[in-house]
């Protein structure tokens, strides 16, 4: 048996597919159901109950923050592999280079019931390819618990454009049947369809296709699918969840900031270097054999402004997310519901500008590296997660959410920072209206990696109660060498300070152990202390305080400002900049977010004329030099 392209798929169409098939398969499952469901059901009241009576400190303040919903009982499904391998004869989406910089963005529906209708989907998007329109991806994506009477696989191919709005290239809908005694599908070829593509790249398609024979309109994805057998229990209730494989990703993003009289920090001498980051440029000629490392090895001390690689994080995690860990955004405001369901004129649009933030700062460009873990969880992880927050060098603190998939993002931020951002938590969720968890983080060396054992941190707080043990100091306060100097690779020898502190969803201080629990799991070997914003204030404020001075002390006070990749800076840029650094904030277009709103919109618009510039008015001189597309 095989999958069939669903072509003709619509929501309403999947959802009564669905339905038919549920109906079709309640035999095969309720007998299971009747045995563990009850048993589930039962469990999850009475967690519930008790989540309920320990974690509302605060009932007559806004709604939101934590839920203590259970997940709809279900007994487990299967875990299926999905590959998502090439795709053939895409359209141009950039005129001017006859190219596109595909992605593919997975998405996969099912009758499982969730906790409530705003869940965010089960998705996977793929790197992208830069500057071809036959990519090849080769991502792997294990899901599990996908339920015995199968899913809708449905795919969604880009074209990413940092500045502007990303053009859809095409779609393509894989309906799996029953998985019981299902063969998979090897390497099959799907027809990409047009419907909501971008108009313009398919125009300009038809018109290449009249002057050639040997073209065809539409393109090809080839993927991949196979049953790895039956999800164990893992106290999900059937719930979906990336399994698999662990990846990481570093995007360089297009900030523009000042430097007081320092360099950047990664644009050292090469020979000066950290291994890994030397790995990670050879890594990024791999995927981009094309790409310069201008951005990251050209400096100009002359100039008291210049380009600075702003870091954003995405660390996928062995899943599943612990299922108490479930937060709503909370309405401290009456905007804020507005914002994250889009809904009313101002919701609309502070949704479209964050949604448009989040894509901008986590955009696979020429400079992104990523990579792959596939042996899940151990030292080797561990030391990349450290790698990517620099371990313990600068004073750093990072912003992090913990999407409910166990995805993993952060940036580093901190109050000497002028981030124009209009909210930070919202941005890294892209406006989800549930996570798992947020706060922020920051790295601290110990002198000692056996005391006590990992993961039980050096000191107590409201939630860690260590074991007794000897004099282990950390670093800051004290001062283990050159900052320097690379520092030991034993991730024993690192503490993992991590916090609820979030205005946004108030994740709740009780389940500060589990979140613990679960990172420890994920990140073997590193000591890990909780703290709660509330009873831990004073700790918290105090440990963060000594981050600060550790940042200033090494003279990393920078200033960011967002713009362009190809725009210089100009002389309101240079007025805004002495603004900030001044504690002031850009005032051309006003303060606050709906300020915030203005500068997107206008940064969009910048985007959107430079690119008409470059299809339009400069593109036919160009394409008449290139090579025709050829077509098999």
């Amino acid at each position: 048996m095989s999958a069939n392209a669903n072509d003709n798929a619509t929501p309403s169409d999947s959802d009564t597919a669905f339905d038919e098939k549920a109906a079709q398969n309640d035999a095969l499952i309720a007998n299971d159901q009747q045995e563990d469901g009850g048993k589930q059901r039962e469990k999850h009241e009475q967690d519930g109950q008790q989540q309920q009576d320990t974690t509302h400190k605060n009932e007559e303040g806004p709604e939101g923050g934590y839920d203590a919903t259970p997940i709809p009982a279900r007994p487990p499904g299967y875990t299926v592999k999905f590959t998502f391998l090439r795709a053939t004869n895409l359209v141009a989406a950039d005129l001017y280079r006859n190219s596109s910089d595909p992605y593919v963005l997975a998405q996969i529906n099912t009758d499982v019931p969730t906790r409530h209708k705003e869940d965010p989907p089960l998705r996977f998007r793929t790197p992208t390819i830069q500057g071809t329109t036959d990519p090849e991806w080769n991502e792997e994506w294990t899901v599990a618990n996908v339920p015995a009477s199968g899913c809708i696989l449905k795919l969604r191919l880009y074209d990413e454009d940092a500045n502007d709005r990303d053009d859809r290239l095409g779609n393509v809908h894989i309906s799996i049947p029953a998985l019981q005694g299902w063969g998979g599908i090897q390497q099959q070829s799907f027809e990409i369809k047009a419907r909501s593509g971008s108009k313009r790249a398919y125009a300009i398609r038809m018109v290449a296709v009249c002057f050639s024979r040997a073209k065809h309109i539409r393109g090809h994805l080839f993927v991949s699918a196979e049953v790895v057998g039956r999800t164990e229990e893992d106290g999900q209730s059937g719930r979906l969840y990336t399994a698999g494989p662990c990846r990481w990703a570093r995007h360089y993003d297009p900030i523009l900031g000042r430097l007081a009289n320092i360099k950047e920090p990664d644009n050292d001498d090469e020979g000066d270097e950290p291994k890994s980051q030397q790995q990670e440029k050879a890594q990024q000629k791999q995927h981009n054999p094309d790409s310069s490392n201008k951005s990251l090895d050209a400096k100009d001390e002359k100039k008291k402004v210049q380009q600075y690689n702003f870091q954003a994080n995405e660390f996928q995690l062995q899943g599943p997310v612990p299922a108490k860990l479930y937060h709503r955004y909370v309405e401290f405001k009456p905007w804020v519901k507005r914002m994250f369901t889009s809904t009313g004129l101002t919701g609309m649009v502070l949704g479209k500008a964050l949604h448009h933030q989040h894509s901008r700062v986590y955009n696979f460009d020429r400079q992104t590296v990523w990579g792959h873990l596939p042996a899940g969880p151990n030292t080797e992880m561990t030391q990349k997660f450290l790698d990517l927050v620099h371990w313990d060098k600068g004073g750093r603190i990072f912003t992090y959410v913990l999407t409910l998939d166990a995805l993993w993002r952060f940036t580093e931020t901190g109050k000497e920072f002028g981030i124009d951002m209009l909210s930070k938590h919202t941005m890294h969720s892209d406006v989800s209206i549930y996570i798992a968890f947020s706060g922020e983080f920051f790295i601290r060396r110990l002198k000692h990696a056996h005391r006590p054992e990992p993961p039980d941190p050096v000191d107590d707080t409201s939630h860690d109660h260590p074991p007794a043990h000897g004099s282990n100091p950390t670093s800051p306060p004290a001062d283990f060498g050159d900052e320097s100097e690379e520092g030991p690779t034993d991730p024993r020898r690192y503490q993992l300070v991590i916090d609820n502190d979030s205005g946004t969803y108030r994740p709740n201080a009780a389940l500060l152990p589990l979140l613990k629990e679960f990172l420890a799991r994920s990140l073997p070997g590193l000591h890990i202390q909780t703290l709660d914003c509330q009873d831990d204030a004073d700790k918290m404020a105090r440990m963060k305080g000594e981050q600060r001075d550790r940042k200033a002390k090494a003279g990393d006070q920078v200033v960011y400002t967002q713009g362009s990749r190809s725009s210089s800076i100009s002389s309101s840029d240079e007025e805004d900049l002495d603004r900030i650094e001044g504690g002031g904030q850009p005032n051309h277009l006003g303060d606050g977010l709906l300020g915030q709103v203005g500068r997107d919109m206008e940064l969009r618009g910048k985007a959107r004329v430079a690119k008409a510039k470059r299809n339009y008015a400069g593109g036919s001189r160009s394409r008449s030099a290139q090579p025709s597309e050829e077509v098999s």
